[in-house]
């Protein structure tokens, strides 16, 4: 089964090239037929031209003389002329398309009782009669070619025009193609929140309209995202501040006031002091303010885990010797801190982290914990930013931890899976791509 390219350039090249040989076997067709009457017309006139000359010169000779004269113009001219007589074999005439042109042609001009073959005893030569007085007399020509010897020059020249257009037509497409191509890395940069550079408003007016038309909305985008984030970090900062004072005031309550009121509003203003944490994270990532660097994913792993257990929390790492990855330090440390966190809030029991590779060109971090899990069929969901599920809805956070681990993956090029673990529980996979 052959393949069909994928690519609009080649599609197109593919599609073409068939025409224009089509259109080159088509020329040369067109140009055989409009050569073949011309073809019969001249052979035509060269015969007659001899089967005249060959009747006056017998008929100015002396007719006991015509046979020594027909010797001679054997001899001489390498005429052969031959008197009708019931020695000479049966004739036929053959139907190509050249012979009956000439044989229409000939009667034309010598007369419509002009009897002519094109071989002659298994012979093949151009017979044709004509008399004189009452004698009937064949002339023996060569045979009359159907068909012209192969022209290599015109089809070398053929050949080099369906070059020459084949490359023309891959230009001009690839011409068309180019501000396509560019359109896709394009794309795909402002997809990870970046502003790509701008591309080129020139060429034809349709493909400069393309380009202008991307650069505007690529503009318009990055207008946006930085209006969202002014919005979101400004509330943020805004709450922050009576936040401030009512912690302050919870800290100067009187001695005997009631202790655990005093806690509780302590844990709520912490609940939301974490809530918006989590938003000025998600408004953060994507904005791609921090460098990518090659690192060992290993390193980097137990870098974050040995946090945990410094603090006596149920995290085991384990990783091995781990291939570099280009990653953003402080944005992979919060993708795992999320990961964790959400972990030990909804697992319960001890969270394992796993590192290794998953190919030859990918590697994945796997955390794994033994809590309720999440059904498949809202596996997809959850990955979307505010989305929450079972009791997590009664629980203090904003839904946003899982839609920011999804966004610095894909921001370094990876992908989140979701998945059951064997036993009961859930594991989030991150797959990042090899260095």
């Amino acid at each position: 089964m052959i393949a069909w390219p994928r690519s609009l350039l080649w599609r197109t090249v593919v599609m073409l090239v068939p025409l224009l040989v089509v259109s080159q076997l088509a020329w040369f067709a067109l140009l055989s037929l409009s050569e073949r009457e011309p073809r019969a017309r001249q052979i035509a006139e060269r015969v007659s031209s001899v089967v005249n000359l060959t009747r006056a010169a017998l008929i100015g000779s002396r007719p006991e003389g015509r046979r020594a004269l027909l010797a001679e113009l054997n001899e001489s001219e390498g005429i052969r002329v031959y008197p009708g007589d019931d020695s000479l074999p049966e004739g036929t005439l053959g139907t190509g398309p050249v012979i009956g042109h000439v044989v229409a042609e000939l009667r034309r001009r010598l007369g419509e009782d002009t009897i002519i073959y094109d071989a002659r005893g298994g012979e093949r030569a151009l017979w044709v009669s004509f008399r004189i007085d009452e004698d009937l007399f064949w002339l023996e020509l060569p045979p009359a070619r159907e068909r012209r010897p192969f022209p290599w020059t015109w089809f070398a020249w053929g050949l080099l025009v369906l070059l020459l257009s084949i490359i023309g037509a891959y230009l001009i497409v690839h011409r068309i193609t180019a501000p396509l191509r560019a359109a896709v890395p394009a794309a795909a940069a402002i997809g990870r929140g970046e502003l790509p550079p701008p591309l080129p408003e020139s060429g034809p007016q349709e493909v400069a309209a393309l380009g202008r038309a991307f650069n505007e909305m690529a503009r318009d985008v990055r207008s946006l995202d930085q209006d969202r984030k002014l919005l979101l970090a400004g509330i943020s900062h805004d709450l922050r501040t009576p936040l401030a004072r009512l912690r302050l005031g919870i800290e100067l309550l009187p001695p005997g006031a009631d202790a655990s009121l005093g806690t509780g509003m302590v844990q709520d203003i912490e609940d939301m002091d974490a809530i918006i944490d989590q938003f000025l994270s998600y408004v953060r990532e994507g904005s791609n303010e921090e460098a990518a660097i090659d690192t060992d994913l290993g390193t980097a792993v137990r870098a974050v885990v040995e946090r945990y257990e410094r603090r006596g929390q149920p995290v085991r790492a384990h990783a091995g010797e781990m291939p570099k990855v280009r990653l953003r330090p402080l944005s992979f440390q919060r993708l795992l801190s999320n990961l964790i966190d959400n972990a030990l809030r909804h697992g319960g029991g001890e969270v394992e982290v796993r590192a290794g590779r998953s190919g030859a060109s990918s590697a994945q971090v796997s955390v794994l914990d033994r809590g309720p899990g999440i059904p498949e069929a809202e596996r997809a969901r959850m990955l979307q930013p505010f989305q929450r599920i079972g009791s997590a809805r009664t629980d203090p956070g904003s839904g946003l931890g899982l839609a920011i681990v999804d966004r610095i993956a894909r921001l370094h090029g990876g992908r989140v899976l979701l998945e059951g673990r064997e036993g009961g529980g859930l594991k989030v996979t991150v797959e990042l791509p090899i260095t």
